[in-house]
């Protein structure tokens, strides 16, 4: 058999494989085929898709096979097929057994206004979806015009569902310690959490973390303390040399996610730290999260694990807080000071986070900031439950809070919801006293997911 040459655009932001099935006998309207084809792998190279795979089109399972050899081999971990005219259903079944991961079907339109059928390529993919529906293998489905915006966007979004599902089974979350005293809702099972969402689990002592951060050198913590001044944050009745203390958190914390290979971690953070370190952790948390990594407090591993979702969807860690108050149509967030410095305002501002004593135990070290308003936000949880696990989403807008507390806090108006019902139907499905907020309007997003983690959604 011939040696299919592998296909690439210029650009290598966001490599994909992608193959298009043909057919062994001519049929429809091949010049069409060929048009669209070309129009779809444009619009990829346009949205800084790199495109990697076979020029000629897949027929059969030798010529499958051997595509998908030479996607792997260039490090492709998502796959989108393209059938621009109704081709073979048994080799979705083919495709399948070779392809573990998720796979975006792509169907594209019928040629306009020339009175026949040209492609019957939503047909075809219609028929590949109910396959992989029936083998119970996960896939995302993109409709359209490769030129149309909404349909780029759609294509985007199923590339970054598709790359999160797979990413999560390769996953590692670290736990130091364990979850705050009574915080049992936390409670984790490595067992649940592998067979559910294939993430290991890799539980680390907080003594040996608290070690670890005393032990740094006096060097490298200097250097860090330089570093956060130079974020020109103002403190508030705390002193330079309390950040030394911090300082050495965020490095121990960055330090054991390396050394581990962590994707994740969550740290018990009370009540051993603030007595033992004389310290909260809480402004390396804070900044470990605005550099885009996943870290949660409280033991709260579940919670870390949506950050990693969020991240992984360029959506960001997201702030993992509290939902404090509740009226019909508002829930308040709050929590003590570790929100991500980019969802707060600008620092130095009349608004701006401040460095600051926690409100409880009165000690360092907690970014003290409102967070922002005027923007589309989306509430967002998941956990588990009854030996499975579940995922909700709520959108609405970010306002300004009817009263000022101090750590981190916002006021979200819900769109179209009954607040204390749906409050009623999530605590009635387990779910634990934290939630995360982004900011846009992504529950569509997070609801696709759970279809392909096979997560229960709670609407």
């Amino acid at each position: 058999m011939q040696t299919l040459e592998l296909r690439k655009t210029k650009t290598k932001s966001l490599a994909v494989g992608v193959v298009i099935l043909g057919r062994k006998r001519p049929g429809f309207d091949q010049d069409w085929n060929r048009a669209v084809t070309r129009r779809a792998i444009t619009a990829m190279e346009e949205l800084g898709v790199e495109s990697i795979g076979p020029d000629s089109p897949v027929v059969d399972d030798a010529s499958l096979s051997q595509a998908l050899r030479g996607i792997r081999e260039r490090g492709c971990d998502v796959l989108v097929m393209l059938q621009p005219s109704m081709g073979n259903g048994q080799l979705s079944l083919t495709l399948a057994q070779k392809w573990p991961g998720p796979i975006v079907l792509w169907a594209t339109p019928e040629r306009p206004g020339d009175g026949k059928v040209s492609s019957c390529s939503l047909v075809g993919q219609h028929l590949w979806a109910s396959n992989l529906r029936q083998a119970g293998h996960p896939f995302e489905f993109v409709y359209g015009d490769p030129d149309e915006e909404s349909v780029r966007r759609e294509l985007v979004r199923a590339i970054r569902l598709s790359r999160t599902a797979l990413k999560l089974k390769g996953s590692k979350v670290g736990m130091i310690g364990g979850h705050a005293p009574g915080y049992m809702d936390f409670a984790m099972d490595p067992f649940l959490l592998r067979k559910s969402l294939g993430i290991q689990l890799h539980s680390l002592s907080l003594p040996q973390f608290i070690d670890r951060a005393n032990a740094i050198e006096a060097g490298r913590v200097r250097e860090d303390v330089r570093s956060v001044r130079d974020l020109g944050v103002p403190l508030f009745d705390v002193q330079e040399q309390d950040l030394s203390i911090n300082s050495r958190c965020y490095l121990a914390m960055l330090d054991l996610m390396k050394e581990e290979g962590l994707d994740a971690l969550s740290i018990q953070c009370w009540p051993e730290l603030p007595e033992v370190l004389g310290q909260w952790p809480y402004l390396a948390i804070s900044r470990l999260t605005t550099e885009g990594r996943a870290v949660s407090m409280e033991g709260d591993v579940d919670g870390a694990i949506a950050e990693l979702i969020g991240i992984s969807l360029e959506l960001g860690p997201g702030f993992l807080t509290d939902w404090l108050e509740h009226d019909q149509s508002t829930i308040f967030l709050w929590h003590p000071g570790m929100a991500p410095l980019n969802m707060c305002y600008v620092a130095g501002a009349g608004n701006g986070p401040v460095l600051a004593r926690h409100f409880n135990i009165v000690k360092p070290l907690v970014v003290d900031a409102p967070l922002q308003t005027g923007q589309s936000a989306t509430i967002m949880r998941l956990w588990h439950c009854d030996n499975q696990y579940f995922m909700t989403a709520l959108e609405g807008k970010a306002i300004p809070p009817r009263r000022k507390v101090t750590g981190n806090s916002l006021l979200v108006e819900v769109a179209e919801k009954n607040v204390p019902e749906v409050f009623d139907r999530l605590i009635h499905s387990g779910m634990p006293h934290h939630v995360l907020l982004f900011y846009d309007h992504c529950s569509e997003t997070f609801r696709r997911l759970s279809r392909l983690l096979k997560v229960e959604w709670v609407a």
